[in-house]
């Protein structure tokens, strides 16, 4: 496998907490670990939160983290899609730009290759117990085979030492991933609703299951005084079909929605693509392109799911203070990309553009003297691990290509760096104030992020000088 490496900085810096009171025993606890590890994961989450700045959205537990940490308002992945997303997130390089990257790593390892450690296997080898539930990796559970259970298909090979996936009435990991209200499990797209709203808790949908184990896995955790431990939360909402429960659909019966930026498919050619995957799935015969009423239908059951997502962001983090394990840990909230409702007339990501590569992400840990911030420093997925192994103390190792973002962490109006992305069209690159897209066979577009044309105006041809500089850039990144 084709890798592009990066020679990083190497910091250490070691968090020692004096001790904390453990409720359940209330006893004082002498902590000489390094810093726990809670990264929770939400797919398809675009940064339209209160904390980033939406004010129709009700968020209420992740904007409550965004008050106690730093929130990275300028945060780029370095991939429109799961499974090339998350292979960066998880292995600290760029990597194919497929839904089966991963898998493609672990037949290297297979094969006997030399592979470079991934995140969570990286910190295993230094002392931390290792677990994930939920949608970590692409496939929910990091199993492979047609229901995404054959154990001897693991996405990431020696990473975990429990990687866990409830399944409860869905029956699979594959039946949890576009699973709806009660069991229901997707076997053809055009058979199942695009959108749902049904009476019930939380646990009606498959990531009630999820953050049930997660807090069952996080009590268990936080007993051990001896060893840290790096807990990954993959929830799968808002992810296509937009179904969560009731109650959250009716915070937004009555809520004004704002327009939709630039909603016309760009003239001539662009990254835009045709949303097959959301076209795909039972729409009553409704395109929300031409009917305004359902698009406003489709925001809706959008942004239940995202106040879906949300309630179980809050019961994890209920249950890391109520354990007193918020003490000593660090806490990455990351959206796996972004999502378009409309914008370049596109419903789903896939694209190039701001809309599929544009995701919110909060770290918070104790004791930051920033809390609270938000910071505009541009950063990208690819700096979250050199950052965890900073913050831990953990050695940063040579093969991880991004940048520790501690220094933006302690002083938030600190510069950041330009943002690159990849995906089947070609490559990107994100500067504070332009994008280039760069396709396989040569065409570019640019786009003047300071001009309220934002992305529908292609000005490549105006400034070819621009263009170079910023191609001689991604090259530069990449190498």
């Amino acid at each position: 496998m084709k890798k592009f490496i990066a020679i990083t900085s190497v910091f250490l810096c070691v968090m020692l907490l004096a001790s904390c009171k453990t409720p359940s025993s209330q006893k004082t606890v002498n902590i000489i670990q390094k810093p726990n590890i809670l990264l929770i994961c939400v797919d398809d989450l675009r940064p339209e939160l209160k904390s980033f700045g939406a004010s129709y959205i009700s968020s209420p537990n992740i904007d409550k983290l965004a008050e106690k940490g730093v929130s990275f308002q300028k945060h780029y992945v370095n991939a429109p899609s799961c499974g090339p997303s998350r292979y960066t997130l998880l292995t600290g390089q760029y990597g194919p730009g497929s839904n089966d990257a991963l898998f493609l790593r672990a037949n290297e390892i297979a094969k006997g290759a030399a592979v470079d450690p991934s995140m969570p296997e990286w910190f295993k080898t230094h002392g931390y117990t290792t677990v994930s539930v939920g949608k970590v990796s692409h496939h929910p559970g990091g199993r492979g085979g047609d229901d995404w259970n054959d154990s001897t298909k693991i996405e990431i090979p020696k990473a975990w030492d429990k990687h866990l996936m409830p399944v409860g009435e869905w029956e699979h990991p594959r039946g949890m991933m576009h699973g709806l209200a009660h069991g229901e499990i997707r076997v053809k797209r055009g058979e199942m609703d695009v959108f749902q709203s049904v009476e019930g808790n939380n646990s009606i949908y498959p990531d009630g299951l999820i953050t049930n184990e997660a807090v069952k896995q996080l009590k268990a955790l936080s007993e051990d005084e001896e060893k840290p431990f790096f807990l990954a939360v993959g929830i799968i909402k808002p992810h296509l079909p937009f179904g969560a429960p009731k109650s959250y659909f009716d915070k937004y019966k009555d809520v004004q929605l704002p327009p939709i930026a630039h909603p016309q498919k760009p003239e001539g050619k662009s990254t835009w693509h045709k949303s097959s995957e959301f076209m795909s799935y039972n729409k009553w015969g409704k395109d929300p392109n031409r009917d305004a009423d359902f698009a406003d239908e489709v925001r809706r059951h959008y942004a239940a799911c995202v106040s879906y997502a949300d309630a179980q962001v809050g019961k994890v983090l209920a249950e890391l203070k109520r354990t007193g394990a918020d003490k000593n840990t660090i806490v990455v909230l990351w959206g796996d990309h972004g999502w378009h409702l409309g914008e370049h007339g596109i419903w789903g990501k896939h694209s190039l553009f701001e809309e599929s590569l544009h995701s919110p992400m909060i770290i918070q840990y104790p004791g930051m003297a920033s809390k609270g911030s938000k910071t505009n420093a541009m950063v990208e997925t690819l700096d979250i691990f050199p950052t965890l192994c900073e913050l831990t103390g953990v050695e940063t190792p040579k093969f991880a290509q991004g940048t520790s973002l501690k220094g933006i962490l302690e002083k938030p109006d600190s510069a950041g760096h330009d943002a690159i992305a990849y995906f089947k069209q070609g490559f990107t690159i994100r500067t504070e104030t332009h994008r280039m897209i760069l396709h396989k066979d040569g065409f570019v577009e640019l786009y003047d992020h300071a001009t309220a044309e934002n992305e529908s105006n292609n000005i490549a041809d105006k400034h070819p000088e621009l263009v170079k500089e910023l191609m001689e850039s991604l090259k530069s990144k990449l190498q």
